[in-house]
């Protein structure tokens, strides 16, 4: 229901700039998991997080935020803002007073679309590039979109039972976690995996990446207040102190185990911390931030180091740092909550509150089984009607030229053939066929 409110400029030019940070955060994760991936992989990989925002961008305005946040049922929001119809410049009483309705919704487009992208990660080196979108349309439309409204939706049963996700634990890490878990085993292991050693092409990407979302994550957390106030600046101090946190507990952890710390540990660290304190961070205080990221850093470790002792192929191991510590800083949200930090919120267990650590487990509970199986269900559908994955041929050459028709990278040997190509300005573009000629030749050299 619209109403006519004071719509103020201060956090207007808030919630605008941290709309732009939670955007910025797409390259980040593609340079991020570009960055971890081998060389012949690393523009598919990039691709997939860009391609994730543009489509889910569009499918958000056609009828993405509807379904999320208008009025519905408890499960699933209407039809009334299809189009985005009736989102205006206005504001809306029920979710920002202050704030022109429209810029709500834009601010909600970059948390669906990234949260596409996070799952792709998942699935590096042999998932169709066209397959994983129009998967991701239809997961985000039948998964994530549900989810948005049972959590932060007018009138959605998790949101109405008192669930506490200040910016998209349960919403965003822990349904992308468990979609990559999902996708990783039903798509199956890279045919050189465990073979042939996977290790990362350019660090500095990496760590450039990790940073970029650490920068982009004040958006993402401390924009979820809607507000330029106190409980905004309280989740920007608390995210970077959670992440802070973790990058040194992750240290300390490499350097007890293997006697060293490695700079992709760093950079997978902070990122951990972030995932953690995205639902609390709105709803704790610093040192209790501080807490989380110590605690979930080696969940996320040692869940890691599990998987590479299995055949599942999380290729960047999205799971374990996004599903694991989505899952550690959602139930430690109903440990730490406390409403005199934010009283919107509520006080959690050591504030006399064990209830809030019920529902929050309820939330985390529901949130895996539904991600698991829907995701499943729209893997298997979709399977059914397409391919989904590439042929051996193309993953074991490289998906990038397969793909695309380009490479993220061409050697001096490559140069000879310039006199042969198209030219597009001052820009030599190789045909695939040329690329991978120039790739056997030098496979036998």
């Amino acid at each position: 229901m619209q109403a006519t409110v004071a719509i103020s400029s201060g956090d207007t030019a808030w919630v605008l700039i941290s709309t732009a940070l939670v955007a910025l955060m797409v390259p980040g994760l593609a340079f991020f998991y570009g960055g971890l991936v081998r060389q012949k992989s690393a523009l598919n990989t990039m691709l997939m997080s860009f391609g994730a925002l543009a489509v889910i961008s569009v499918q958000w305005v056609l009828f993405g935020y509807s379904l999320a946040f208008s009025h519905g049922s408890s499960f699933i929001g209407g039809v009334e803002w299809i189009g985005f119809r009736g989102v205006t410049g206005a504001a809306n009483s029920t979710y920002a007073a202050a704030l022109p309705h429209l810029l709500f919704a834009a601010f909600q487009a970059m948390f669906a679309g990234i949260t596409v992208a996070l799952f792709s990660g998942a699935v590096i080196e042999r998932m169709r590039y066209v397959a994983f979108l129009i998967f991701g349309v239809l997961w985000s439309t039948l998964i994530y979109d549900p989810l948005a409204h049972w959590v932060w939706g007018d009138g959605g049963w998790l949101r109405t039972l008192g669930a506490l996700d200040f910016a998209g634990g349960t919403v965003v890490h822990i349904s992308a976690g468990v979609t990559a878990l999902v996708l990783a085993i039903a798509l199956g292991a890279r045919r050189e995996f465990k073979r042939v050693p996977s290790v990362p092409h350019s660090v500095p990407f990496a760590l450039l990446g990790a940073g970029m979302l650490w920068f982009g994550w004040f958006g993402f957390n401390a924009g979820s207040a809607l507000a330029a106030d106190g409980i905004a600046a309280n989740a920007l101090v608390s995210t970077h102190s959670a992440a802070a946190a973790a990058l040194v507990m992750w240290i300390i952890i490499e350097n007890r185990r293997g006697g060293r710390a490695t700079a992709v540990g760093a950079a997978t660290g902070a990122v951990v911390g972030l995932v953690a304190i995205t639902p609390a961070a709105g709803f704790v205080s610093p040192l209790s931030a501080i807490a989380i990221g110590a605690l979930a850093a080696p969940c996320s470790f040692f869940a890691l180091q599990y998987r590479g002792t299995t055949r599942v192929d999380d290729t960047l191991d999205v799971f374990a740092c996004h599903g694991v510590a989505g899952i550690v800083g959602a139930l430690l949200t109903g440990v730490f909550a406390s409403k005199a930090i934010n009283p919107a919120g509520n006080d959690g267990l050591l504030y006399g509150n064990p209830k809030l650590v019920l529902i929050q487990l309820l939330a985390v509970a529901t949130t895996i089984a539904f991600a698991a199986v829907g995701s499943f269900a729209i893997f298997a559908a979709l399977r059914s009607v397409m391919s989904l994955r590439v042929s051996v041929e193309v993953e074991l050459t490289g998906i990038d030229v397969s793909e695309h028709g380009e490479e993220a990278y061409h050697d001096n040997d490559l140069s000879d053939l310039a006199g042969r190509s198209t030219l597009l300005g001052d820009a030599v573009v190789l045909s695939a066929s040329e690329i991978r000629a120039a790739q056997a030749v030098r496979r036998q050299a």
